[in-house]
């Protein structure tokens, strides 16, 4: 493990001052969440929605998919492919190969650009040890785990080393198998229907279309050019692959309806990230970065239908090469009562698509290539933009800050007759900005105000995309427009030796909304029979009008004496906008002029409780603690809701998950840690999720180095 005092911290704002949130390596370590996106479930204002056992979409005050941006060593993750609803991307980042996350609520396009509309997660990797007086040395570290909800086995094995006191290394290899999952049951809609998705096997718990195979490799270098005295200097190279196989899509696995044999798997889901860069910052220097990166994401999908005697196959490549280069200056005294500091940066990413689809025909052993793939072949995206910042300390009391971005981006997709696709040549002029006080109070309170304008340009899923939804079948609209939100939002904070609290009430108003509007089997696009053969069809479409998101958040984190805390969080969303779908010719029809937006989290919270011994005796380095989390039922839905085999009929049914937790740790040498998941049993899902949660069950995690 890394010092974070002996290396170079970079401060990209990835985290605003307004409201966020930070998951640390102890927790990482003591929760012991199955994946990246399962560490942020006790986070405030993100809900975490999963359409797979192997996929997983947080919710970031009721938006998730293109709406929200994931970040990795501030590294754009999004690219012109994600999806409109949840995608399972931030699930390729290892989360043994994590340091720590950062979440920043509320729209963040200003310094990341377009997609930040409700928020964005920021993931720290680890870092390589940096001593400078210690020499060469070698520090093997093993990484065991299991969970028996699931057969899970894990393993990573990481060397962290000093090769010379200017040069760094941390590298790791990780493998798991994790098998069909067991739940409390199935959840029950109205009436106590039981949902088509998931499929259960004979016991009624363990669900068809769980378990996955992931192998995983990263290794980091860090060098000081100018010697171990200039720490303000540091050189990266680095490089995270990802590889996931055979994961089944839950709600596709068997499809609603569908015989059980059917199914559709990611047989492939990889991730390659490498990159280089320059960081300073420090006493001599003010902080920057640069930083050049290739990223490709990889999908082999394969939809089995025996009773047919069909296979249906796909692939989609997406290559990105980034460029981004960012600075921050000293804090400049221009008064005895006023003090500023000034920020800026561009970047830069564009998108190449290789994307192909196909039929095998395995009756008679012959494979026909379709027209298009999901995607069209050879398809570019480029966007990106500048951004400056201001930060002004006024009399030591109120801060303001305040700052804009001139963004772009760009879709060239070529036309294909065959299957109706329209040729694609569109630029996009988007800018944001946002205007920030702080206003410091007597007796450790503070009170927050603010304004963000944040924007999402179509990307190629909206503007060429062709796919299988979970609401139904969903094909491109080339004419879309850029969706615009400005978020008001204001915070109280209260920091003090025993208690930190904070309460966010804020108001996002969404203007040329891109959302789902039902269609009919006439306006199928050509050549797409599994649109036809579709329960149901939409197109994407900007809703003329403005939607509305509002809600508040709540986190309270308590030292209770020298050995107890305590840690809590609350949050609440409305969503509403306009009705995408055209009024009925009929006058007598029931219409209304705006309906609830789709998925929306409900009212939902966390509490944790955790005791350690502080006072040197022989329990030293035990803890033992314990958490909950919590929603209630989410009954208001949205048009396409109703027809989501995901959502239990009437909406999702509230809970309330208890879980257990002990470990051990003796300096970083030894650490063990088990959680006992859901004591009760409880059958519970989150609301749009294809699966249920685990059922009472145990995990466990062993950590030995040196």
């Amino acid at each position: 493990m890394s010092d974070a005092a002996d290396i170079v911290v970079i401060d990209e704002s990835a985290v605003s001052s307004g409201a966020h949130s930070r998951v640390g390596g102890a927790d990482l370590r003591e929760r012991l969440p199955r994946s990246v996106p399962d560490a942020l479930r006790f986070e405030p204002g993100v809900f975490v929605q999963q359409t797979g056992h192997g996929q997983a979409s947080p919710y970031i005050r009721g938006r998730t998919g293109q709406q929200t941006l994931m970040t990795f060593d501030g590294i754009r993750l999004n690219n012109s492919t994600w999806r409109q609803g949840p995608n399972q991307y931030l699930f390729t980042v290892d989360a043994r190969s994590v340091a720590s996350l950062e979440v920043s609520r509320g729209g963040a396009s200003t310094r990341w650009g377009s997609d930040a509309i409700g928020g964005a997660i920021h993931v720290h990797p680890l870092e390589p040890a940096f001593e400078p007086l210690s020499g060469t040395f070698f520090r093997p570290r093993a990484m065991l785990r299991a969970g028996s909800a699931d057969g899970e086995l894990g393993e990573r094995f990481q060397l962290d080393a000093q090769l010379s006191p200017t040069v760094q290394v941390l590298t790791g290899i990780g493998f798991r198998r994790i098998g069909r999952l067991r739940s409390g049951g199935a959840v029950h809609g109205d009436n106590g229907t039981i949902p088509q998705v998931p499929a259960f096997e004979s016991d009624g718990a363990t669900m068809l279309g769980t378990g996955f195979r992931e192998l995983t490799w990263d290794g980091r270098l860090a060098a000081r050019p100018f010697g171990t005295g200039a720490k303000d200097v540091r050189l990266i190279a680095a490089a995270y692959v990802y590889r996931q196989y055979d994961a089944p899509r839950t709600d596709q696995c068997p499809p609603p309806f569908a015989p059980r044999s059917e199914c559709l798997r990611f047989m492939e889901q990889f991730r390659t990230l490498a990159y280089v860069g320059a960081e300073w910052g420090g006493e001599s220097l003010p902080r920057g970065r640069v930083v050049l990166s290739y990223q490709r994401q990889h999908e082999l999908r394969r939809r089995d239908r025996p009773g047919s005697f069909i296979v249906n196959g796909g692939r989609d490549d997406v290559d990105t090469l980034g460029v981004l280069a960012t600075a921050d200056s000293k804090r400049i005294s221009f008064a005895p009562w006023l003090e500023a500091s000034f920020g800026g940066g561009v970047d830069l990413y564009h998108d190449r698509i290789a994307s192909m689809a196909w039929t095998r025909l395995t009756d008679i052993a012959t494979t026909v290539f379709d027209p298009r793939g999901q995607y069209l072949d050879g398809s570019r995206y480029a966007q990106g933009g500048g951004f400056v910042s201001a930060t002004a300390l006024i009399a030591q009391k109120l801060t303001l800050r305040t700052g804009g971005r001139l963004g772009f981006a760009r879709a060239d997709a070529p036309a294909d007759p065959q299957s109706g696709t329209a040729p694609v040549a569109r630029t996009f002029t988007p800018h944001a900005a946002f205007l920030q006080g702080e206003l410091a109070l007597p007796s450790s309170f503070s009170v927050v105000l603010g304004w963000d304008r944040s924007f999402r340009a179509p990307n190629l899923d909206d503007l060429t995309g062709r796919q299988q939804s979970g609401p139904g079948f969903q094909f491109e609209n080339p004419s879309l427009q850029p969706e615009v939100a400005d978020t008001f939002e204001a915070g109280v904070r209260l920091r003090s030796l025993w208690l930190t609290a904070e309460a966010w009430v804020f108001q996002s108003f969404l203007d040329d909304a891109i959302t789902r509007s039902v269609r009919l089997a006439e306006d199928c696009p050509p050549a797409t029979p599994q649109c036809g053969a579709s329960w149901n069809r939409f197109r994407l479409v900007n809703v003329a009008g403005r939607s509305t998101i509002r809600g508040a958040e709540l986190t309270l984190r308590a030292r209770l004496g020298a050995q107890w805390t305590a840690r809590g969080t609350m949050a609440w969303a409305l969503g509403d906008g306009p009705n995408p779908q055209p009024r009925p010719s009929d006058p007598n029809a029931a219409y209304a002029e705006r309906v609830p937006l789709s998925r929306v989290p409900p009212l939902n919270g966390t509490a944790e409780l955790r005791w350690t011994d502080t006072e040197g005796t022989v329990l030293r380095g035990v803890f033992v603690g314990g958490a909950v989390r919590w929603a209630l039922a989410q009954s208001r839905l949205a048009p396409s809701d109703y027809s989501d085999a995901r959502i239990p009929e009437g909406g999702t049914p509230g809970f309330a998950v208890f879980d257990a937790r002990l470990g051990y740790r003796l300096d970083r040498r030894f650490v063990f840690t088990v959680v006992a998941e859901n004591l009760a049993n409880a059958p519970y899902r989150y609301h749009g999720s294809s699966i249920q949660g685990a059922g009472r069950s145990l995990l466990a995690g062993l950590e030995v180095g040196l």
